[in-house]
């Protein structure tokens, strides 16, 4: 005979209890495993598709001050392209030389999801769509009609993608160059602790289609003020980046003060300040904000460091890099939105008048070496030729160049010594008739 219905209560509770404890410690361990990938959070963050998406609907129903345009390179097979958001106030003026320009640009590692919100919230205000509070919008419309805004939303599109496909700790482009050491200042050189894997500067200086598009937008635009936004922590940061120290000057003055500004109005006091090289504890060469600062000539060159969070493990990128809850998602959108609106008003009063006069021919000239190396670089994508090719190309076209320089120079000389000796030589005839 069976037992009784009523003998099964007991084991049945003790099965129910020990199942529902080890289901809840399973998830409790699992919320504190330190091996646990934070993934996207899909409900915060666009994907790159939708992203650019909502940023060309907004240009469509703001085309009487936004405009856009897809920059385009290819080298060795690899090919980029790069949107760039033009705001004017008013198109009917597009006399840019005549204007305060500022260029900024965004995502240029693909882990650092979180600056290219901030590009859209950026625009989003541009267009009146979206309203920073607190500002009088009489006097913010007074200031933008001063300037001209270039916004890079998206600079390492094709890392993204590879972000996107679970590849949540990569930084590189899509052929694995870390972008910013890519650029010609210092470009190269390894310290002690130089990881290849992440910092994979490439195999020449603008070897990669997006820096060769960047390079070509910013000498282009020739901007005032320059800023690389990046993830990973809070700091505002002036030049260098290969170097400990900032630049000598009263215009290293003037970058000083303004961060210092930003730091108390939106950063609360918590952001680093100073060089690139000296504050963060390590040197990077071959950056952007090296070269903009060195080689472009622009007056306020800056790398931002919108957001950090320093309990993530080093394997939990997307957690490390990213705000992962809409309230700190929300409270980073607002106050760098606004660090940059700041920039907008207080950038063209910390450069003296002299610094956003339209510059001369002269101030624009490159050294021949930057411009071989940029000539050679594209001509080598174009082409694809092999890298013996183009390092013999460059030597070549530089060791022509220098002769032709120092040929002319001679032929010059000569020529007018020859004027000088006909002139003093030639018999004197007078003025008066005999």
């Amino acid at each position: 005979m069976g037992r009784p219905f009523s003998s099964f209560f007991p084991s049945l509770w003790v099965t129910f209890f020990f199942f529902f404890f080890t289901s809840f410690m399973c998830l409790f361990v699992s919320a504190d495993d330190p091996n646990r990938l934070t993934p996207i959070n899909r409900d915060l963050y666009h994907s790159s598709v939708d992203l650019m998406k909502e940023i060309e609907a907004l240009v469509h129903r703001h085309s009487d001050k936004l405009t856009i345009e897809t920059m385009k390179s290819k080298n060795k097979g690899y090919a980029a392209e790069i949107p760039v958001v033009t705001y004017r106030h008013g198109r009917n003026n597009i006399d840019d030389t005549s204007k305060f320009r500022i260029l900024l640009s965004f995502g240029q590692h693909g882990r650092e999801l979180i600056t290219t919100e901030v590009a859209l919230r950026i625009l989003l205000i541009l267009s009146e769509e979206h309203l920073l509070p607190h500002m009088d919008r009489a006097s913010l419309n007074n200031t933008l009609a001063k300037l001209v805004i270039k916004v890079v939303p998206m600079e390492n599109l094709n890392g993204r993608r590879l972000v996107e496909g679970g590849d949540l700790c990569e930084r590189r482009n899509g052929r694995g160059v870390d972008l910013n050491r890519n650029w010609s200042v210092d470009w190269g050189k390894k310290e002690k602790d130089y990881d290849p894997y992440e910092e994979n500067p490439g195999f020449a200086p603008f070897s990669e289609p997006e820096t060769q598009i960047m390079r070509k937008l910013a000498l282009r635009f020739d901007p005032h003020i320059w800023v690389n936004v990046h993830s990973g922590m809070e700091a505002l940061f002036m030049p260098y980046d290969h170097k400990n120290i900032t630049p000598d000057g009263e215009i290293s003055q003037q970058m000083k003060l303004l961060l210092e500004e930003l730091n108390i109005l939106h950063c609360h006091s918590r952001c680093m300040i100073g060089s690139g090289g000296g504050s963060v504890g390590y040197l990077a060469h071959g950056t952007a904000t090296d070269f903009m600062f060195d080689k472009a000539r622009v007056p306020m060159a800056f790398t931002f460091e919108i957001y950090g969070d320093e309990a993530a493990t080093s394997k939990d990128c997307f957690r490390m890099f990213n705000p992962t809850d809409p309230n700190t998602f929300d409270r980073v959108l607002g106050d760098w939105s606004a660090a940059f609106f700041t920039i907008f008003k207080m950038g063209p009063e910390y450069l003296d008048e002299t610094e956003f006069r339209p510059k001369s021919n002269i101030d624009k000239l490159v050294s021949i070496d930057e411009y071989l190396e940029g000539y050679l670089i594209e001509r080598s994508s174009r082409y694809g030729k092999k890298r013996e090719v183009f390092d013999l190309g460059m030597q070549e076209m530089r060791t022509y160049f220098r002769l032709f320089l120092l040929s002319s120079v001679l032929l010059m000389f000569m020529f007018c010594s020859r004027i000088s000796k006909n002139k003093f030589t030639r018999p004197l005839v007078s003025a008066i008739s005999i």
